[in-house]
């Protein structure tokens, strides 16, 4: 059973509402996206919101943290107001298709969504809203982001391997092209198993780069320590 709480260096994220606990895939999205100048953030659905804190911690931008589950969102708001950057994030009890932030643009916008399509369901709905896409498609994603994101802005997501570049290729659809993909395996001799993919409106050759987690069961990678530095208390 996941502990009620995971505490990093500078905040402590409380799991015990949200669906899903703090994992990998939302600490190394949190940790790589690129906040460059970024004034205005929105993650679309915020969990326990430890992105959006993440970001938070690595830019002086406002941010908005959505999330329709009402325990997740309860969640959210209780770790945003225990962390540093409380003033600096508001949250939203509220889907991405009814999201409606009265004319106000994004120049980053970050997601985790749900990707398992079409595949057996967990009996927990809960679970199963968060992981399964029937609530939260990618044309969901893409029609909403071309729309809520600055002409020069981008999105940043994390999926599976095969979702990834399904995602690329129907992206393009909406105007939107990959600029980066960074692609994961867990171990040196595994496939790659997750890309966090970089949109914008440009449309160029996308740069490609690799991060390995681990070189066997709890032996991490130099480059990941360098990349979670600022948060694990174990780095």
């Amino acid at each position: 059973m996941a502990n009620n709480y995971f505490s990093f260096k500078q905040f402590t994220i409380y799991q015990d509402r949200s669906a899903f606990k703090v994992g990998t895939d939302g600490v190394v999205l949190g940790a790589c996206a690129d906040v460059t100048g970024a004034k205005n953030i929105l993650e679309i659905g915020s969990g326990t919101g430890l992105i959006s804190i993440m970001l938070a911690q690595r830019s002086g931008a406002e941010i908005t943290a959505i999330e329709p589950d009402s325990d997740s969102f309860i969640q959210t708001c209780e770790n945003i107001r225990l962390c540093p950057w409380f003033d600096r994030i508001h949250a939203e009890h509220i889907d991405l298709q009814r999201f409606d932030p009265k004319q106000k643009k994004f120049d980053l916008i970050v997601t985790n969504p749900p990707y398992f399509s079409n595949s057996l369901k967990s009996p927990d709905h809960r679970r199963t809203s968060t992981r399964h896409n029937d609530t939260l498609t990618s044309t969901d994603i893409l029609g909403n982001v071309s729309e809520l994101m600055t002409d020069d802005g981008h999105l940043e997501l994390i999926l599976p391997y095969v979702e990834g570049n399904i995602f690329v290729a129907e992206a393009n659809k909406y105007g939107l092209y990959c600029s980066n993909m960074l692609k994961i395996k867990p171990l040196p001799s595994s496939e790659i198993r997750r890309l966090i993919l970089r949109f914008g409106r440009l449309q160029k050759k996308p740069s490609e780069k690799f991060l390995t987690i681990e070189h066997g069961r709890h032996e991490f990678t130099e480059e990941y320590k360098n990349l979670t530095k600022d948060f694990y208390l174990k780095f």
